[in-house]
This record gives C-alpha cells, structure tokens and sequence, in this order.
C-alpha cells in the first residue's frame, strides 16, 4: 500500500506546484471600427425674410429692389464642388414667383435672383458658402393691385 500512497503524494505535490505556477493566457479580437461620411450641404444661416418695404408707392415708375440682409450661408463635406442653392416658385407660382394678399386675393408677380456661390471648403471654421439672393418687382406688378400685406413661401434647397 505504500506505493499508491506515495504516488497520491507525489501527484497532489504536483498539482500543487502547477497551480502555484499556472500560466495565464490572453486571448485577443480585432475590432473593426468605421465612420460613413456623407457628401451633403447643409443650412448655417439664412436670413427667413426679404422685405420689397413697407411703403411701396403704386405711383412709382421704377422697380422696387429687396435683398436679404444676410445672405444665404451653408457648409458642406470637404471636398464637394460648390454646391447648389436653388428656390422653387413658391406657394402661389403660376409660371414663376408671386405674393398674394389674404384680404384681397391680389396677387403681385416676382422674380427671385440667386447669385453666385462664394466657395469654402467644409465644415471648419470659416469654411461657410455664401449666395447672395435678390429679388425684383416691376412697377406693373404693383401699381394695380389692392393696399394690403403681400406674401409667400419659397423653399430654399441646397445640394453638393
């Protein structure tokens, strides 16, 4: 019986000293990580009004001038040509721009001219594209229609 007894020693001696000594073993995974940047424009700043005035004489010869204080201001992803700002013919289009008066149901044609691009390069700091936007009225336009206010809606829309 001393064998056995003996050799059960020994083996738990050795098991012993291999968990004193275990190695531990890392076990590595790679992460794929990623970022998707779309070409794309969007609106920094766009002044929400243009104002043809508050007065305008139906007895004036001339063509009334109106232009945003402010002009139309975006950014896009690095990289993209200079965009395109374009506006539709607004709510009350019926072959090109018009403002309409709620009382009266006049209406008072328009015509919207976007100019050209001031090209920046990007979202960073001073990388905004810029479009001037000016508008015209003639005096036909004007000088039959009832007093009232005048207005529209037109949609901006910018595109790399």
């Amino acid at each position: 019986m001393q064998p056995i007894r003996f050799a059960l020693s020994r083996a738990l001696v050795f098991a012993a000293l291999a968990g004193m000594y275990a190695v531990a073993f890392a076990d590595t995974q790679n992460l794929s990580v990623t970022a998707t940047i779309t070409s794309q424009c969007r609106f920094s700043s766009v002044a929400t009004t243009m104002s043809f005035g508050a007065a305008v004489d139906p007895s004036a010869a001339g063509p009334i001038s109106g232009a945003l204080t402010v002009p139309v201001t975006y950014k896009c992803t690095k990289g993209v040509t200079p965009g395109t700002l374009s506006a539709d013919s607004g709510l009350w289009n019926s072959g090109g721009n018009r403002m309409k008066d709620a009382t009266s149901g006049d209406f008072i044609p328009y015509t919207l001219t976007v100019g050209a691009a001031v090209a920046g390069t990007g979202f960073g700091s001073g990388q905004d594209k810029t479009f001037p936007i000016t508008g015209q009225i003639v005096a036909a336009s004007y000088q039959n229609v009832s007093a009232g206010t005048y207005n529209d809606t037109v949609v901006l829309t910018v595109a790399p």
